[in-house]
């Protein structure tokens, strides 16, 4: 199955569990109107951004067994996401998010969102994903790694080494061909901008980014239209082989016989992206809540994260689709940023790029 194809179903899954919902929560567990009478809790509002997927039936056994119906809310990608709910905390969308990044969360920490809440017995392995000012209120879900990708038939095809560095982009062979998504309205596009914050220095991405600025990079507005409009790699007449994706993304790019991939990710650019879930300060239903922070913990959802949203899940001891050792790698050594330091310089940064690749 391509990565196109499983982006698709991807989209279309998370499309048919918006529309489940609020038939879910018209009628609950015992078939009475949003719940009432049923043996718990009534109804708990996720919100969450437009990526998130999850398994009918996996979803279905944890209202099942909690006596809660999930409804979801769903404002935007990412920074959307954490822009809402700063400007809502005082009226909460829900009781309970999901997908607040590491490139935004102490914003959403620092404005008062979320009561403190962390799962018990909560493995450690798992909680150095939510370092301080994030431990205790935010609990980690999921992982991965935000990565230039290549089209490597392209480069075979023009007899021309593929590029391995972030310094490589810059050079006069890959002119005008990378493309890239803007900081200011995508996450990936954010974690990249860090990524080269973290290789370069405060006082050195701005220069990397003219060189690259100048060796002709495009910048897109999202994910998926840097990936299915302008990449090569994904089959459907881009014209960039260098694209800005997932470490994942190898992993549905495979050919028909499932021995290779088409794509590779450049695992010497990356970014490790964590995502989060956290109880809403004000929240109608705190225990439905904090009982859907554990579900997203549970061996249940853990395991269905790979197949529905493309991420590695946070527990280390979920066993992994058998093709993602070979093709969806994380990187060794990812590009790091402090969370404190992306609190404090986000605006800034992303100011300064805007000013340096847009004009």
């Amino acid at each position: 199955m391509t990565h196109g194809a499983a982006r698709r179903r991807r989209l279309a899954g998370g499309a048919a569990v918006v529309a489940l919902l609020p038939l879910l929560a018209a009628c609950g567990p015992s078939g009475d109107p949003a719940g009432e009478g049923s043996a718990s809790g009534g109804v708990v509002t996720l919100v969450t951004h437009d990526s998130f997927a999850v398994s009918e039936e996996v979803l279905a056994d944890f209202e099942a067994s909690s006596g809660l119906t999930v409804e979801q809310v769903a404002p935007g990608d990412a920074g959307t996401l954490v822009n809402q709910l700063v400007l809502t905390k005082d009226a909460p969308l829900g009781d309970v998010v999901f997908g607040v990044d590491n490139t935004y969360a102490t914003r959403a920490v620092d404005a008062g969102v979320f009561e403190p809440y962390e799962p018990a017995d909560l493995d450690p392995q798992v909680a150095e994903l939510a370092p301080e000012p994030l431990a205790g209120t935010l609990t980690p879900v999921d992982m991965g790694d935000v990565c230039m990708n290549l089209d490597d038939g392209w480069f075979a095809e023009h007899d021309l080494p593929a590029p391995a560095t972030l310094e490589d982009l810059t050079k006069p062979q890959y002119a005008d061909l990378t493309v890239v998504t803007n900081p200011a309205t995508s996450s990936p596009g954010l974690a990249f901008l860090l990524a080269t914050v973290g290789a370069f220095g405060t006082d050195g991405w701005q220069g990397y980014w003219e060189d690259l600025a100048g060796n002709g990079v495009k910048v897109a507005e999202s994910w998926e239209d840097a990936y299915y409009v302008d990449f090569s790699g994904a089959g459907e007449g881009g014209q960039r082989p260098i694209a800005l994706s997932y470490a994942t993304s190898p992993a549905f790019t495979l050919t028909e016989d499932g021995t290779s991939s088409t794509t590779s990710a450049m695992l010497d650019t990356c970014f490790r992206q964590v995502e989060y879930a956290g109880v809403l300060a004000g929240a109608e239903n705190p225990e439905g809540a904090r009982q859907l922070v554990d579900f997203l913990l549970s061996e249940a959802f853990q395991a269905d994260v790979p197949g529905q949203m493309y991420m590695y899940p946070a527990d280390p001891e979920v066993e992994l689709p058998a093709d993602w050792q070979e093709f969806a790698p994380l990187a060794d050594e990812p590009f790091d940023v402090p969370p404190a330091e992306v609190d404090a310089h986000r605006d800034e940064w992303i100011e300064q790029w805007t000013a340096t690749v847009i004009g």
